[in-house]
Order: structure tokens, then sequence, then C-alpha cells
């Protein structure tokens, strides 16, 4: 039988609430793995999907109402990432650096101990948490997520204060870290990979990447619902650059509005990644703000309600001025 997917053609005054709005979309284009089959009006999509698309995301709604996508500032204490290893080692500089970052828009701090760049090799427990223990406690009261692939690091760090796990094997790498989310009823990113970050550059391959994720996203969604966690406490990330080659990550940000079909938040963490030099003039990672804060801009424009990034300033200033041209958003 043939799948049928509903990617909503987002409007900004017309049509039906898009997970909540403030977007709206009045057409739909049906997809199949055998192509597009054009375009219908959003009240002809099946009633299982139109539930999802329309379904509010109160779990990243901005406070106050705005319109918004949150931010989510990226705080490395590894001495290997692949944008800003070294940066944050010294605890100090660690934590200022947070405070810095949440003063200045982000929402979320997201403390990662463990490089997951292309290539990078597994952190031991031990190891990983010996990076985190100098500034956990110094995080007190600033909103932060812990960026992790293993139970022992997750449980260490909800203890310290965190809020939210950013996993970006999406609870697949430690068979124990599905139990302990859910016991501590604290929100998760659940990220789509191929391979570990040891491999995944290695010939990623898709047979249609846009529904592959599509898929592989809305099976994880049910399997850690049936894990016990609530289905209104799960992100999706569709993984630019985790195991996807350039035209991978080119049809993902190109269909990025499908993903609203999962019924949950979207989080699209582009920030100074190599399709931006590989588009562009190939410029090294600290040349590519530019290009980061263009596709911050273009995942705003598709409805995602989180954007992880860098350079925290410059994409609060973005997005804001990028709301103060949309009729909707003001």
């Amino acid at each position: 039988m043939v799948r049928r997917y509903y990617r909503p053609i987002i409007s900004e005054q017309e049509g039906l609430p898009l997970a909540g709005g403030p977007f709206c979309f009045a057409r739909a284009e049906v997809l199949t793995r055998a192509g597009s089959e054009g375009l219908i009006p959003a009240e002809a999509v099946p009633a299982d999907w139109l539930e999802r698309l329309t379904r509010p995301r109160p779990l990243l709604a901005r406070p106050g109402g705005g319109s918004l996508p949150l931010v989510m500032g990226i705080l490395n204490v590894t001495p290997d990432s692949f944008s800003d290893g070294g940066r944050h080692e010294d605890p100090g500089r660690a934590v200022a650096a947070a405070r810095a970052m949440r003063a200045a828009g982000a929402a979320i701090i997201d403390v990662g101990a463990e490089s997951t760049r292309p290539g990078a090799r597994e952190l031991a427990v031990a190891d990983e948490l010996a990076r985190l223990q100098a500034i956990m406690p110094a995080l007190a009261g600033l909103n932060w997520s812990i960026d992790t692939r293993k139970a022992g690091v997750m449980q260490a760090a909800l203890a310290a204060g965190a809020g939210l796990v950013n996993d970006v094997s999406a609870l697949c790498h430690d068979p124990a870290a599905l139990a302990l989310v859910a016991q501590a009823g604290v929100p998760v990113v659940l990220m789509h990979h191929q391979g570990t970050p040891e491999t995944m550059q290695q010939a990623p391959h898709y047979g249609h990447v846009l529904l592959d994720v599509f898929d592989w996203l809305e099976g994880r969604i049910a399997a850690v619902v049936a894990g016990g966690v609530a289905a209104d406490a799960i992100i999706a990330d569709p993984g630019i650059g985790f195991g996807k080659g350039l035209a991978h990550n080119r049809a993902l940000l190109q269909g990025l509005a499908l993903l609203h079909g999962l019924g949950v938040p979207i989080l699209l963490g582009a920030s100074r990644k190599s399709l931006i030099g590989k588009l562009s003039a190939d410029e090294p990672v600290e040349r590519r703000l530019p290009g980061s804060l263009a596709l911050a801009l273009a995942g705003a424009n598709a409805g995602v309600q989180m954007i992880r990034v860098h350079d925290v300033p410059e994409t609060v200033q973005a997005l804001t001025l990028w709301a103060a041209a949309h009729p909707c958003l003001g």
C-alpha cells in the first residue's frame, strides 16, 4: 500500500493554524516515495495528519505568547568539537559564556562534554563527567540542558539541575537512557542519525531522505512514548550533518515543514556546519556566521520551534528583525 505524506505549504494569513500558530497553511503537498502528487486543500488532508499538523506545541511555547522560535545556545566543554573545541575547557570561562548567552536571549544553554563531530570517538562516561563536574553547580538558574548519549551523564546532569536531555542518538545509544528519562519526567530531543559519529559520514545512504527521516523519527517517537516518556515532552531534530551528505541536507532543509506531521516541536541545528562551506566558498568554521543565520531564518520560515546555535546575539537579532518583517508575527 502506498503511504502518503502531507507537507504543509506555509502561509502567514490564511488557512488552518500550523502547530498552534502563528503560521497557517491552506494547502498541503502530497508526497509519496514515487514523487509528488500535487497540492490539495488543507481541509482535504486526512484527519490523523490534520490533527498532528494543527496540534499546539506548548512545550516550546514562547513565554508571554511571543512567536519567535526559541534559541538554544551551544556550550561545548570539549577540546575537540568541530567549531568551538578548546574555547570553554576552563570552567570559569564556560560559565561566563553560558551567562552571556542567556543575557543575549538564549532560552536554554545546551551543555556538552563529548564531541560528536564526524569521525569522533566515544568518550568514557568518567571522562565526560570529569569535564562537567566543575561547571554544573555554577549553572544553577540558567536553564540548561545536557547534550549526551549516556545515561550516567544524564543522571548526574539532571541531579545538578539540567531541565532537558538532548541526545544525538535519540536514546538509542545507552540501553538505560530511555528508562532514566521517563522516570525523570524531563523533555528530550530525539535526533535522527545514521551510524555513530565515528562512522556516520562514511557513505550515508537513503531511499528518499525526507521520508526516511520522517519515518525513523515517527517510529522513534512511538518507541520512546511506549517506554514511558510523555508525548508532549518530545522534540524532534532532523539531524543535519549526522549521517547525511550535502544533497541529503539540502533535501531536508527544503522539505523541513513535513516534520510538523510528527505532532511534536521541531529543533533545527545547522549552525556553522560543513554544508555552509560546501554551498558557499568553502569558508572555514570561523567564517560561517552569515550562512548560519541564513539557515536559522530558513528554519524560522519553515515554522520550527527551536534553533540550536553557536552565535546567540546575532541569531536573536536576526530573528527579531525577521519577525518584524512578517505581519502575522508583529
